[in-house]
């Protein structure tokens, strides 16, 4: 344990990197076929069984990321594994009988007599954002210390809705990635609305953080913190520039850059989780416990990152190889 150095040092921030790693992945990879969920009205018939066929194979092995994620804080930080769900029992608890919901409408939707689909079609929307808007406002929530005033519930609400948003957009850019004919079409429209609420709930969610705490305002707003951190806003700006750009010229006629909205939309999620990450280290609690405070014993997380370094390989290896074994447009969905 003392290979690296202090073990009550070097393993929380272990458990904290691998944490943030599940759920970045999770919100990335769940968020694109929950918000596939949440464009379902939008859609034709045949349309919903093609955007159903774009994430058929991949939908179950992107949620095990929350799964992970919730797991470490579970056992590497148990006290903020109490603190936290138990101030955000009530979306935990909506967030879970979305998913319940999503997957039973999932299976379900194409077993049932067929004048039972739209019941099942409107099941899986409902779950599906039912699910995005929980977990927007146990971001809000978390953004504002976890604490329960007026003005908190306000800002956790905002940031339920542009959550949900922001899902719907990455779910457009896949099935910009994914389809192609009047269905892209209609993708790239969607992307085109959903980006405004995009920005709008990245730029609440960056303005409240330091807002909310001078400490955090002095990690961003300092010398020389401010620039050396400047280009973090700098690149956002600029992706989202390509992207507006990308949209109004998508489709092409080969089909070529129909893979940039979905993979510039990665990039976006990736620097607004490392700028909150930043933000909020070292705690795992805003401004109540650090990771090294709400840490398990050492000896603990020393066995559980054994049982780490190869459960995790494995969880990454199928989740690269579904999307290598599927890649390529989706086509027809047929259980025949």
């Amino acid at each position: 344990m003392t290979y690296f150095g202090d073990p009550t040092q070097w393993l929380p921030l272990t458990f904290a990197a691998l944490m943030g790693l599940s759920i970045l992945v999770y919100v990335v990879l769940d968020g694109f076929d929950l918000g596939v969920g949440i464009l379902f009205p939008f859609a034709d018939e045949a349309e919903k069984d093609r955007m159903i066929a774009s994430i058929g194979p991949f939908w179950d092995a992107n949620e095990t990321w929350l799964v992970l994620a919730i797991g470490i804080l579970l056992v590497a930080f148990p006290t903020a594994h109490g603190v936290i769900l138990t101030s955000l029992y009530l979306p935990v608890a909506i967030m879970l009988i979305g998913l319940i919901l999503r997957g039973v409408a999932f299976e379900f939707r194409v077993k049932a007599p067929a004048h039972h689909k739209n019941g099942w079609d409107t099941a899986f929307f409902t779950g599906s954002l039912m699910t995005a808007l929980a977990q927007g406002f146990m971001l809000g929530k978390y953004v504002m210390g976890l604490e329960s005033t007026f003005g908190t519930w306000i800002f956790a609400a905002i940031s339920a809705v542009f959550l949900a948003v922001g899902y719907s957009f990455i779910g457009a850019c896949w099935v910009i990635l994914k389809t192609d004919g009047a269905l892209q079409q209609k993708a790239v429209d969607w992307a085109k609305g959903g980006i405004w609420g995009l920005i709008i709930g990245i730029a609440s969610v960056s303005l409240a953080t330091p807002w909310v705490s001078p400490r955090i305002f002095d990690k961003w707003f300092t010398f020389p913190e401010f620039f050396l951190l400047l280009p973090l806003p700098l690149m956002s700006g600029i992706l989202i520039a390509l992207l507006w750009y990308a949209l109004r010229h998508l489709p092409t006629r080969n089909d070529s850059w129909a893979w940039f909205p979905f993979a510039a939309s990665i990039v976006l999620f990736t620097l607004a989780f490392f700028g909150m990450s930043y933000s909020f280290y070292p705690y795992v609690v805003p401004e109540q416990l650090t990771i090294y405070e709400a840490a398990s014993a050492p000896e603990s997380l020393f066995i559980v990152l054994i049982g780490t370094v190869f459960v995790l390989p494995v969880i990454a290896g199928y989740t690269v190889m579904a999307y290598t074994i599927f890649r390529g447009k989706a086509t027809e969905l047929r259980y025949d």
